[in-house]
Parts: C-alpha cells; structure tokens; sequence
C-alpha cells in the first residue's frame, strides 16, 4: 500500500526510533520509581529528552515539559489546567476538535466565553481578525501551528505581537510540530501541545506539552509521581505536578530519537515536503472535475474534492482499488469545513512524509484520472 495519511499518524519511522523502541521493550523499567541503576538510567533518558525538546522548541527548560500520550491531551491541560470562571478565548474556524470541544465545554459549563476568527477569502486566518476579537476579559488564544485540513500556517509571530502582554497565546502543534520551526521564546508561544507520532518521527502515545515561566496549570490527573508520596495533595512542582501514573518510557525514547532527526534534517524536510506538495496539487489542480483545496505547505497535506463523488467514497476506491491510503471526511475539524463550503461531506485529505518522494504523488494523481475516467 501507498501510505499517504501520514497527518493522521506517521507512517515512516526512522531506524533509530525503531531500535530505541525496541530495546526499551526488551528490558524496561519504572523510570523515577525505583532506586535501583536500572530505574535511575531510564529516568535519566527521560530528563534527556525534556532537555532536548526545550531546545529544539526554545522552551523554558526541562521542568516546564510534560510528556502525554497525545496532543489532545496537551490541549486539554492547557484550556481547563489555566482558563478560569469569567475568562474569554479567542480561537480560530482552522482548528481541531481538540481545542474546540474543550472550549465548548467550558462555555456550556459557564465558565468562559470564547469568540471564533472566520477565515479570510484565502483561506487563512489573519492576525488581524484574531486581534479585533481580544477584549479586556481575553486570557488566551488558541490557534493552530498549521490546518490539518489544507496545511495552512498562522502567523503566529506576528499574532503574538498583536496582542496585548496579558492574553496568553496557546499553539496546536500536532500538524507543525517537526515540520516548522516553533520557537516558544521568540515566537511568544506561552502554551505548546505537541504530537509525537507525526512530523516528530515518534510512536503514538508520545506526546508533549510545553509551557512558559508566565503560567502554572493545574492538574486535570491526580495520583503517583514518586515524589512527596506522604502529601495527599498533588507536588506543587513542575513536571511531577501534572504527570501522575506511569510514563511510557518506550514512547519517550521514541521521541527522544525522533526529535533528533528533526534537529538534524528540519531543513531539508521542510523543503522535500514543499517542492513535493507543490507538484501534486499543481497535478490535481489541473484535472477538471477536482478542485483543489490546499497549496504548497511544509506540512505535506494535499486536499481537494470531486465535483461529483463523496470524499469518502474516493478515499474508499483509492484504497480498495490502487492501495492508496488517504483520508476523506471532515477531519475532526469542522469550522473550517463549514468555512470553505465543503461540509457535510468533507475533502480527501492525501499528507505525505519527508520520506517519502514524487513517485507516490504520482501514483495518486494516475488514480484520480482513472476514477475521474471511470477506468477502473
């Protein structure tokens, strides 16, 4: 099969996030919960890899990262661990449901408000819309590193300098993470949820989530840490006060190896993934019945739609007939959908890998002629 789903969950491990993992589950310990050598060298890699985050996302070191099983989860201790009664969020029509259905259970709950940036006639979200919408009652904005639908990026440095020093800026960076730069100190990124298992190489279940000295979440989970065991109440401590229970320690390792290579390579994937999203949609974009709905992106996403087929009947036939995998429907982001005229049905959503190359663009594009054609 041709795997091009890759902003689902990346499909392509490098070799040395296969080994890591699989050396982690030959001989693996509770890393922090013993005392014995074994423990005490895992807990070591653990802190590395905090370590190596907070450099490669300009961080506030390693105490002020916590490793989740997802981005989601990240999201969700940013919105309810820092939101309090009364506060207004201002977010985007590009993000996913992992920001909006926390807000939208804080707001039916009572306990915020929150207003929603309209995209502009090209798609984007301008910093300038996002700014008209800030009142004195603003904690914080929520917008996406990059639009798991089109590949879009926000200017997220310049939406910083918009806003006023109070109002907190919170980035989504499952589809940016390891694929653009996200520089929390130079950008003004106060909270950064990040997806290990796509542009960061990782498994799934790693996940991190980053924040700045001007914030302090609370816990959404409470229980072991291996630290105060005697307080009944949760270490006032950071990473310890918001990682309860065991950590996957083969997922970390994972991202530990993964966020290597991106420390390595960020440059040249970044190009592999524009020149290739750029050819494809250029190819798509040329084909009469489908209209395309995303342009070159460092994200590796190619969207688009038949005039006449449903997107998730062309993602069935890419996959049934020419084993490709793609994703149809509305990605678990609707506003944006709703925004662009493609709701209910969705996009086929085709996101490539950086280890990837043009040959499997290509393999898409004959298909599509063929479905459009009938001949298959």
């Amino acid at each position: 099969m041709i795997y091009l789903d890759n902003a689902a969950t990346g499909g392509f491990k490098p070799v040395s996030v296969q080994n890591a993992v699989s050396a982690a589950l030959k001989l693996c310990a509770n890393p922090g919960r013993s005392g014995h050598r074994l423990s005490v060298a895992l807990a070591e890699r653990v802190y590395n890899c905090r370590t190596l985050l907070s450099e490669l996302f300009d961080g506030f070191g390693a105490e002020r990262i916590v490793f989740t099983k997802n981005c989601t989860e990240g999201l969700n201790l940013a919105l309810f661990g820092v939101l309090q009664k009364g506060d207004h969020v201002v977010t985007t029509a590009l993000e996913h449901n992992s920001v909006l259905r926390p807000l939208e259970a804080l707001a039916r709950a009572g306990k915020i408000a929150y207003s929603v940036a309209p995209l502009s006639e090209n798609g984007t979200v301008e910093p300038e819309t996002i700014a008209a919408l800030v009142t004195d009652k603003t904690r914080l904005v929520a917008v996406t590193s990059a639009s798991n639908v089109t590949g879009e990026c926000p200017d997220l440095k310049k939406i910083r300098a918009l806003l006023p020093e109070c109002v907190l800026l919170l980035a989504d960076g499952a589809q940016g993470g390891g694929h653009i730069p996200l520089r929390m100190r130079e950008t003004g990124i106060d909270l950064l949820s990040l997806a290990g298992h796509k542009g960061l190489n990782a498994i799934q279940g790693a996940g991190a989530f980053l924040f700045s000295d001007r914030v302090n979440p609370e816990p959404l989970l409470y229980g072991g840490t291996g630290s105060e065991s005697l307080n009944l109440g949760m270490p006032a401590f950071y990473p310890d006060r918001l990682e309860s229970g065991t950590l996957s320690y083969p997922a970390i390792v994972s991202l530990f190896e993964g966020a290597l290579v991106v420390k390595a390579r960020q440059s040249e994937h970044t190009e592999k993934l524009l020149k290739l999203t750029r050819t494809v949609s250029g190819e798509i974009a040329a084909l009469p019945r489908f209209r395309l709905y995303s342009k070159s992106n460092p994200c590796g996403i190619v969207s688009f739609a038949h005039e006449n087929l449903p997107s998730e009947e062309v993602a069935t036939m890419l996959s049934e007939r020419f084993g490709i995998a793609t994703r149809g429907g509305l990605h678990c982001a609707p506003l944006i959908h709703k925004a662009l005229g493609t709701a209910p049905d969705g996009l086929v959503r085709a996101s490539f890998s950086p280890f990837q190359s043009i040959r499997e663009g290509y393999a898409l594009v004959r298909a599509l002629k063929r479905i459009d054609s009938n001949r298959f």
